[in-house]
């Protein structure tokens, strides 16, 4: 087991957005949560990061605790983000966001790049240009490679497909299919695109309102009747 959360509630001020919930990722897993747009879904991600306080329960990784660790060293650990809508550093080029994934050593970039640049050969024909005269598929290519560029071992993933038109989520799913199965990247996916995210998942959660109502095999939860009828958006 690479991740285990054990009753994780965490709150925003007086408001409890996630309500004790439990999971887990065994290693070389994909797995998905969805749910709708306020279910809790990037307040989990945020939470499992250390970007936002936990208010009881437990997180663990690889067997340590982690529940009160900073994002730091988190990210030391080898867990990493890739945020919703990207957040690229727009004025940067496409390699100096590179360059911060692994906080400017340039020796770990030079080992990492050009398997980067397999996965995504636009970054490589655009290193030079400005994040921000990326199209929004090429700047979630570039938010994922930063990230795995530092190696990680877990890969948070939130909400890939917002705002990107669907032959390009398409692609940017079937990326992270490939690192899953290929390179045996672990990745916790959280969409409310939810059949997409089934589709390239081992496992899924279906998180409502904090909680978590349904869990299964990906295969499961795209035939459940009330996954169908409140998320696949099938007749």
């Amino acid at each position: 087991m690479l991740l285990e959360v054990k009753d994780l509630c965490v709150s925003y001020g007086d408001i409890e957005a996630v309500h004790g919930i439990s999971f887990k990722i065994d290693q070389g897993e994909l797995v998905s949560i969805i749910g709708a747009n306020g279910a809790g879904k990037t307040t989990t991600l945020r939470a499992l990061m250390g970007l936002q306080p936990v208010k009881s329960g437990s997180i663990f990784f690889e067997g340590a605790d982690i529940t009160n660790l900073p994002a730091h060293k988190r990210a030391r650990m080898g867990i990493r983000t890739v945020p919703e809508r990207a957040r690229c550093f727009p004025q940067l080029s496409v390699y100096e966001n590179l360059q911060m994934g692994v906080y400017g050593i340039s020796s770990k970039l030079k080992k990492e790049l050009d398997s980067i640049y397999e996965l995504f050969p636009i970054l490589q024909e655009r290193s030079r240009q400005s994040a921000s005269t990326l199209s929004g598929g090429e700047q979630q290519q570039l938010a994922i490679a930063r990230a795995l560029v530092s190696s990680p071992r877990l890969l948070l993933v939130d909400e890939v497909s917002m705002g990107l038109m669907p032959k390009l989520a398409t692609q940017v799913f079937e990326v992270l299919r490939a690192l899953n199965k290929d390179k045996g990247l672990t990745i916790l996916l959280v969409e409310q695109n939810a059949l997409s995210s089934l589709n390239v998942s081992d496992r899924g959660y279906v998180l409502e309102t904090g909680n978590i109502v349904i869990e299964g095999t990906a295969s499961e939860l795209i035939k459940d009747e009330r996954v169908i009828e409140s998320y696949l958006g099938i007749q």
